[in-house]
């Protein structure tokens, strides 16, 4: 096939740009063609205070990345467009652009930002779904996208625009969404049932399965507030000092932390700051278990496919797609999502319980094997491209006959 990717890539890496990375591997490994549209953010750093301010409008409809796709369409003639994110120098100008073009599209939604400006279904410490039912401007009142009012205006009017305009409803002819639970919150926000289908994400490549047991817990991911290490420093207090932990990352919550932790006298906690993969993974591989505190509605993350790659069991947050994911008793073992008593009483299950975790990293491994690898990945994606590209043809057939009926009956 012939397949244009879209992404706007962000100044911070995270996972959606890993996600992008694996999958235009995946498709080029294949034999496909893979034609590519990406911005970066860090366009936005050489902005004049002018330009800035005229990004508003851009998040709405940039009119330079219409024009540029409606040329790349014309030239390249793709079989499908595959788009990660246009937020918010791409714009949902290019859905547009497609449709004027005939070419299907498919999104793969990584967050939810179609529904809400700080695109993760949190305020003020928990889940947070009021603009599904409400009206998305109340998202300006408590400056849901980075703390501020006049960004998350702009997103708000972007929201409002498009929404209005059906753009998601009429010009995306299906959306991968990666858990059930991510499925549950796009229908009950709007989208058409029929349209969503469900593809997790991959590790690639396979890191291989650990070698014995490991000496520590845990926690890979950004040190913030949402990502629960707060209650994670908190559970840590009740614990024997013999119980280690390690803390992989960075984050605005780093410096409090590790501050409050050396106040505390928890010298079994080891902040260890930004780490490459490589690093990541051996470190994972000699943990006894990885713990996910998040208290967001978190997608698919990374992290805990990784660890199940390893062979590594999870103890994860009782939220979102964590249950589906995961698994009580599974391939690792659930707490109340920003509990740190419960957190204190589950790593101390696991850490009294070596044999019973081993046997859950050994089920983490199985399950990265039937559903996580590169191959079966790439199996399910085709299976959506193949479906996507037939439906679209079916209602192009469909709105020709109706129109060749009008002319013949005029």
């Amino acid at each position: 096939m012939k397949i244009l990717l879209v992404h706007n890539l962000y100044q911070d890496q995270g996972g959606e740009d890993v996600v992008f990375r694996q999958e235009r591997r995946l498709l080029q490994e294949a034999g496909h063609e893979i034609l590519e549209y990406q911005r970066h953010n860090n366009e936005i750093k050489e902005y004049s205070t002018v330009r800035r301010i005229s990004l508003i409008g851009r998040t709405v409809w940039a009119a330079d990345s219409y024009r540029d796709f409606t040329a790349l369409l014309q030239e390249s003639q793709p079989e499908i467009v595959h788009v990660h994110n246009t937020f918010p120098l791409i714009s949902p100008s290019i859905y547009w652009a497609c449709q004027k073009q005939g070419v299907p599209v498919v999104q793969t939604l990584h967050n939810y930002r179609l529904f809400c400006a700080g695109a993760n279904f949190f305020r003020a410490g928990k889940p947070c779904e009021d603009c599904t039912t409400g009206s998305v401007w109340q998202s300006v009142v408590h400056g849901c996208y980075r703390n501020s009012r006049s960004e998350t205006a702009a997103v708000a009017l972007m929201l409002s625009v498009h929404h209005a305009r059906k753009t998601w409803l009429r010009m995306v002819d299906g959306y991968i969404v990666l858990s059930a639970f991510a499925r549950s919150r796009f229908v009950n926000a709007g989208l058409p049932p029929e349209k969503i289908m469900i593809k997790a994400n991959c590790v690639d490549p396979d890191p291989g399965k650990r070698n014995g047991r490991g000496a520590y817990a845990l926690f890979v991911g950004r040190v913030s507030e949402e990502k629960g290490t707060h209650t994670l420093l908190k559970a840590w207090r009740q614990l024997p000092r013999n119980f280690t932990l390690r803390i992989i990352g960075d984050g605005p919550a780093r410096a409090k932390l590790e501050s409050e932790a050396t106040l505390g006298g928890l010298s079994n906690i080891t902040f260890m700051g930004h780490l490459p993969r490589e690093r990541v993974i051996q470190l994972m591989k000699d943990a006894r278990f990885v713990i996910f505190p998040s208290q967001l509605y978190e997608n698919f993350p990374l992290t805990i496919i990784e660890a199940f790659a390893c062979g590594v069991p999870v103890i994860a947050s009782r939220l979102g797609a964590m249950p589906e994911i995961v698994g009580d008793g599974c391939c690792g073992l659930l707490f109340g999502a920003g509990d740190p008593d419960d957190l204190a009483r589950t790593v101390t299950r696991a850490w009294q319980q070596p044999e019973y975790m081993d046997r859950l990293g050994e089920q983490a491994r199985t399950e990265y094997e039937s559903k996580y690898t590169a191959a079966a990945n790439y199996r399910k994606l085709m299976e959506i491209y193949r479906q996507v590209v037939t439906k679209h043809d079916g209602e192009a057939r469909r709105l020709c006959v109706e129109d060749l009926r009008e002319v013949t009956s005029a």
